[in-house]
């Protein structure tokens, strides 16, 4: 009987396990996961997981009766050694070997560390997994000294669900604004603006140079000259791809597990899908690596339709959400390298939209509490329509009328 081995128990993990048995597959599946507990949903980690709003028995994706209806081995709290591909076998750490006729890499990310004197004290932390926000609340009470440094989305989220908690919240960003990577000045001064109204400390343009923790005190020293007391940090400086299994095992490796179209490494019986894969992507002509749900859900469609034998391209327009206070950003597409914005709605309102262009082409789209801004959006940049700037300015055409017939 054959076998599909997955490694990495997430978001693309489960649903290629739907997926295969939705498909017809009659094999054998096994999951490994690093983790002691079933796979389990992310995003809330730094959301209403945090904030205590959402407790703990409801973070699985998926319950135990569903690995047990799709006849799954499950191999929780175990890490993989290494690939043998001529073999076509996985090693655990602990010696036993795992035959497979197709390996299917879900590996995910890991924070990426700030390499500084200081960051290896126990209330110095990193946010990925369940087991991260339960030491941190462990932690955090109501005016607790909270420093976040890194102003992405995680420590924006972290920021705005410490607020809900009553901690006294810092955040220091060493670039010039918030989100920067990601998003246009418009949005960034927004997030910025909303922060601060909120009650927290943002610091642009700072950086640590090292941190200090003596006699219960802790201390963060900046690049310039001031320091910060602190009760507990959380370091959010982004995140690594988990390539290294890969490279080892000899499969290609640029900025995550490259793959082809069909979510294929250089070996056609080893797939690598959601957040550990760069792949190419029709809309933008380029490689990219996302970190999101949507993109680790339809790539693992698409693998797991190719390991049944069927040819199904991956060909999905990126999309995203966050979730800060009352307010809910969802973004379609992929700003980089717009000529032009336009703004539809008011900042100030809390609900608008920023459209970005190239050569009359939409590229991406912000809404912030705005989903019908967001869902025609996302229609308009995967039709690829030519589409006017002017028409976009005036807001009397609702802007639905400029998807046509």
């Amino acid at each position: 009987m054959q076998s599909v081995v997955i490694i990495g128990a997430s978001h693309a993990a489960t649903e290629t396990i739907a997926s295969l048995r939705k498909q017809g597959w009659t094999g054998k599946i096994c999951l490994i996961g690093d983790e002691p507990s079933l796979p389990y949903h992310r995003p809330p980690l730094s959301k209403t997981y945090f904030s205590g709003e959402l407790d703990a028995n409801k973070l699985l994706l998926r319950p135990e009766s569903f690995y047990q209806s799709h006849n799954v081995e499950i191999r929780l709290g175990q890490r993989v050694a290494q690939i043998d591909r001529s073999a076509q076998s996985v090693e655990l750490e602990d010696g036993t070997q795992i035959a497979y006729d197709y390996l299917v890499l879900a590996t995910g990310t890991r924070a990426r560390q700030l390499p500084l004197d200081g960051t290896d004290a126990p209330n110095m932390h990193t946010l990925r997994t369940q087991a991260d926000v339960d030491q941190i609340r462990a932690q955090v009470s109501s005016k607790s000294k909270l420093l976040i440094i890194g102003a992405g989305y995680i420590g924006l989220e972290v920021a705005a669900s410490a607020i809900k908690l009553g901690a006294d919240v810092t955040v220091l960003e060493a670039m010039d604004r918030v989100l920067e990577r990601v998003t246009s000045e418009a949005v960034s001064e927004f997030y910025q603006n909303l922060h601060r109204a909120e009650g927290v400390d943002l610091r642009l343009q700072t950086s640590v140079t090292s941190f200090e923790h003596h006699n219960g005190i802790s201390l963060a020293h900046l690049a310039s000259g001031d320091t910060i007391e602190f009760d507990l940090a959380i370091i959010g400086i982004g995140v690594i791809p988990n390539s290294e299994l890969a490279a080892e095992a000899g499969l290609v490796c640029d900025n995550g597990i490259v793959v082809n179209e069909f979510t294929q490494t250089n070996d056609d019986r080893i797939f690598a899908i959601g957040d550990c894969s760069f792949h190419h992507n029709p809309f933008y002509n380029r490689h990219i690596r996302l970190e999101s749900v949507p993109n680790a859900v339809e790539q693992a469609k698409v693998a797991a339709a190719k390991i049944c034998g069927k040819d199904i391209i991956y060909d999905q327009l990126p999309w995203f959400w966050s979730d800060q206070y009352d307010v809910k950003l969802q973004t379609a597409g992929l700003c980089q390298g717009f000529d032009e914005a336009v703004i539809r709605g008011e900042p100030a309102d809390r609900k608008f939209a920023l459209f970005y262009l190239r050569d009359q082409q939409l590229l991406a789209v912000d809404a912030i509490n705005s989903p019908v801004d967001f869902m025609i959006g996302k229609k308009l940049i995967a039709s690829r329509l030519p589409l006017a700037a002017s028409s976009l300015h005036d807001t009397t055409i609702p802007i639905k009328t400029l998807l046509g017939d």
